[in-house]
């Protein structure tokens, strides 16, 4: 493992290599501990720089047993190896030459999962951000296209399957139970986008016609057995593919597009060039086994991972600072595409749900960063919600301020002019400026500038003149080493609602700039006036969230209401029930916290128990009306002084008593959403189902009884009512019989399953209350618990870390000593784990002194001790210094 050298990573120090490579031949002679790697690689030196200068290769953990120029061995003088780098001097002045470095690494020891290693008798690479280096010496930086020809060869009894990035260009075998395969790729790309896969794998097989009538085989690889199980991931391939075409005019560029689903990875997936490498959990998916959201993730991801061909393979970043370029405007292409795939305003709802409870966060805290960064000592740490969430936001401000033509003609444009290229957010940005002669300049602190801007807002309303004035103002708050902040162009979607309910058209607007229904808030201050206005209105601000910002805006409640009666924005609606019931959930933490009963406003209610039972409404949007901001949103709105205790049983009372209130409405809700016949994964089915559990989830709290939730595990035809079913009966009777009983039956039915053992796991992790650390403790002890895959680890861990926080959070502090210990164990095995799951604990100042006081205590423990990896150790000094 490496340990941390403490070496920051400035952009300003950015310069280009002094070597251009020109060509990557690759030879794999695979084997479980001693696999031999050639790499043949033909450089020249790049104009104007220094005859003198060396040759400087990126390495980690490498053991070198050759080294040529030109196929000739080099003197041991002229060069310097060490584990982590190459250096090479003597190197001709101004004609291409090679070099040859062989290579051997050991795929079964590399618990990292970085390079290549080996799991489950598969070998498989992750190349993302710097694993290349883990494979040869390489000038291991973005910024470096080549093409690649690879050469693999492996024993065919236990690896018949050899795959890498391009085109296949040939097999055959070799006479002593070995074979080879030969693959190309056309296209220059860096070393991150490198990809080998090799093993005894099945496959499931389609084709896709393009718009330009060249067929393109489609193969998805997974363990043997599972094929059935790919089939949804196959069918949100093609309809990835073809909305590239239809809406960015994307068309894909080789013959062959392949997936392949492995169990011990990392991340999400990996966007390989034509060869992408998944988490088994993003494309094995049927009704027994798999949830409407598992089935939505796998849409969304299997379109994330196609989209970045484009936006990411084709056009890659310059430096890593860069990352959101690929990542930000990817997350916005796989939103949008799922938008259209499912419902519009639901998908919305959802991202921002994600976006408050994830990024903004890590915004208020000492992990903050801006979307574009300008220094890290880890950039595996910088793949976070700000980069990739807040990024995407970013992308739809943009779309938002020129409109959708103009944003086409600015993506169409980014697409001719740096097609084959590593650009910068500057290269980007300019597409949309030349595209619409509009200038950006202010609008691209969005990317410089860390924090959520807050924006407070009142409204005066002149009857008599017939004018109603809007009063705005910005604030971006001080962030770890950006104490002061500019003011950002932040365009805020809005509607006027009349009385009436209709929406007022004003005859003139003064005092700021006003395109259709964008108001754009470019001062610190401004007051906007809209004249022409017969009635007073309701003003309705951010509208589908067109910023990501937190907005005080003191509104009546009969305001809200209104606005949740009559707006034609849906996600407004929604936003305007939210914002009624966020009150009533702090005031009930704070009565919880005295020792007091909570109060529920009847206007609440009313509004939720109607919005329930609006049959205008699709069912999928009536389930996130229902869906209550959780512990985490009241956290963030009470900003400090945290008691999670008391947020969590004030949410109890207002959950219990909404539920008394409409209990009819929700035994009405629970019989009529009901889905007959067999399980389909489409949107509208999946949105009966989420509405019938939330109705589910309300009687129960209404009754108190685990009856109807035991009834309903029984009955259950599928994993989306199984697990709902389970999980009420976890968290709301956990020493019942009959839960043990259902836990012990889910186990027993599911247990060759990993990945409905993983839902097994975090079920329990997330059980509320002091009883919880225990219960994780005795799982680490369970059989089925492999502390050696990604995926289990997160689910019971992880989970319990990010999502429990009446158990995570104790009073004694013995939740976060636990997390401690398990950290310092995980990272000197796979580092970039143990680091993501330290950042549960990024808000740790937001909590009373008592719980403060033990956390800074745990993260110290962990700052201390020795060896630690640059990840964790990169995480844990911001979290105590910011």
């Amino acid at each position: 493992m490496r340990t941390d050298t403490g070496e920051i990573i400035l952009l300003e120090d950015y310069k280009p290599t002094d070597f251009v490579l020109e060509r990557v031949d690759l030879t794999f002679e695979l084997d479980p501990t001693e696999t031999k790697v050639e790499a043949r690689l033909i450089f020249h030196r790049r104009e104007g720089v220094a005859t003198d200068a060396p040759l400087v290769l990126d390495g980690d953990e490498l053991k070198m047993t050759g080294l040529l120029l030109d196929q000739e061995t080099i003197d041991p003088a002229h060069y310097d190896a060490t584990d982590e780098s190459l250096t090479i001097r003597n190197l001709p002045a101004d004609v291409p030459f090679e070099i040859t470095i062989t290579t051997e690494i050991n795929p079964e020891a590399n618990t990292t999962l970085m390079g290549l290693y080996r799991t489950k008798n598969i070998y498989c690479t992750q190349c993302e951000a710097e694993g290349f280096r883990r494979i040869t010496y390489f000038p291991d930086r973005p910024d470096v296209l080549s093409v690649y020809t690879v050469n693999i060869i492996a024993d065919k009894a236990t690896a018949p399957l050899l795959l890498s990035n391009g085109n296949y260009l040939g097999g055959a075998g070799m006479g002593d139970g070995r074979h080879f395969a030969a693959w190309f790729d056309p296209h220059p790309k860096p070393s991150y986008l490198f990809a080998l896969v090799a093993g005894d794998l099945g496959v499931v097989e389609d084709t896709f016609t393009t718009m330009s009538g060249r067929e393109v085989a489609l193969k998805i690889y997974v363990e043997h057995a599972k094929e059935p199980r790919a089939a949804y991931a196959m069918d949100a391939l093609k309809r990835s593919m073809k909305w590239d075409e239809d809406v960015f005019g994307r068309e894909y560029d080789l013959d062959i597009f392949m997936i392949v689903a492995v169990s011990d990875f990392n991340m999400g997936a990996m966007e390989n060039k034509g060869l992408n490498v998944f988490n088994d959990k993003y494309v094995l998916a049927d009704p027994e086994t798999a949830t409407d959201a598992d089935y939505a993730n796998i849409e969304a991801i299997i379109a994330h991972e196609y989209f970045h061909n484009w936006t990411g393979n084709r056009i890659t970043c310059r430096d890593w600072f860069q990352l959101c370029l690929k990542e930000g405007l990817t997350v916005y292409r796989d939103h949008e595409f799922s938008a259209d795939m499912r419902s519009r305003t639901v998908k919305r709802i959802a991202e921002v749900r994600h976006l408050k409870s994830e990024q903004f966060p890590e915004d208020a805290g000492p992990l903050a960063h801006p979307v574009r960064p300008t220094k890290y000592r880890e950039i595996n740490n910088f793949y976070t919600t700000t980069v990739y969430e807040k990024g995407s936001e970013v992308t739809r401000m943009i779309a938002t301020l020129l409109g959708g033509e103009l944003f086409k003609k600015g993506m169409d444009l980014y697409f001719e002019r740096h097609d084959g290229q590593a650009v910068t957010i500057e290269d980007f940005v300019r597409c949309f400026e030349d595209a619409s002669g509009r200038d950006l300049t202010q609008f691209a602190l969005w990317y410089h500038q860390a924090g959520t801007p807050l924006v407070t807002v009142s409204a005066d309303y002149d009857a008599a003149k017939q004018t109603l004035a809007l009063s705005l103002e910005q604030m971006i708050p001080a962030t770890p080493g950006q104490p002061n902040k500019e003011p950002m162009h932040i365009p805020l979607r809005f509607g006027l609602i009349l009385p009436n309910g209709s929406e007022a058209a004003a005859s003139a607007v003064s005092g700021g700039e006003v395109t259709g229904d964008v108001l754009h808030l470019t001062e610190r201050s401004q007051t906007v006036v809209f004249e022409g206005i017969s009635a007073r209105p309701v003003v309705s601000l951010n509208r589908g969230f067109s910023t990501p910002i937190n907005l005080h805006f003191e509104q009546s409640v009969a305001d809200r209401a209104h606005i949740a009666r009559h707006e034609s924005d849906l996600f407004a609606r929604w936003q305007a029930l939210n914002d009624l019931a966020t009150p009533n959930l702090v005031a009930a933490a704070e009565s919880a916290r005295n020792g007091v009963p909570a109060e529920c406003d009847p206007a609440l209610v009313e509004a939720l128990l109607a919005a329930a039972a609006d049959e205008t409404l699709e069912p999928a949007f009536r389930a996130q009306v229902l869906a209550l901001p959780s512990e985490a949103d009241i956290a963030r709105e009470i900003g400090g002084n945290n008691d999670p205790d008391a947020i969590h049983a004030g949410r109890q009372q207002v959950m219990t008593a909404i539920a008394k209130a409409g209990r009819e409405v929700f035994a009405r809700l629970a019989d009529e959403m009901t889905v007959a016949g067999p399980f389909t994964p489409d949107a509208d089915s999946a949105g009966r189902r989420a509405l019938r559990n939330t109705a589910l989830s309300y009687l129960v709290y209404a009754e108190n009884e685990p009856d109807r939730a035991l009834k309903a595990f029984q009955d259950a035809n599928n994993m989306t009512d199984l697990s709902q079913a389970l999980t009420i009966l976890a968290h709301r009777f956990p020493h019942h019989p009959g839960t043990a009983e259902a836990l012990s039956e889910f186990k027993t039915r599911f247990e060759d399953n990993a990945l409905v053992i993983d839902k097994w796991f975090s079920i329990q992790a997330t059980i509320p209350g002091e009883g919880a650390l225990k219960r994780v403790r005795a799982l680490m002890d369970d059989p089925l618990f492999n502390a050696s895959n990604p995926n289990r680890v997160r689910s019971l861990l992880g989970t319990f870390a990010f999502a429990n926080p009446t158990g995570f959070n104790r009073l004694d502090g013995e939740g976060y000593r636990f997390l401690a210990q398990n950290i310092l164990a995980i990272d000197p095995k796979n580092p970039q784990l143990a680091a993501r799951i330290l950042t549960s604990m990024r808000s740790w100042r937001s909590l009373e002194s008592q719980r403060a006081d033990h956390a800074r205590n745990a993260l110290r423990e962990i700052a201390a001790a020795s060896k630690l990896s640059p990840d964790v150790s990169d995480i844990v000094e911001r979290m105590l210094k910011g």
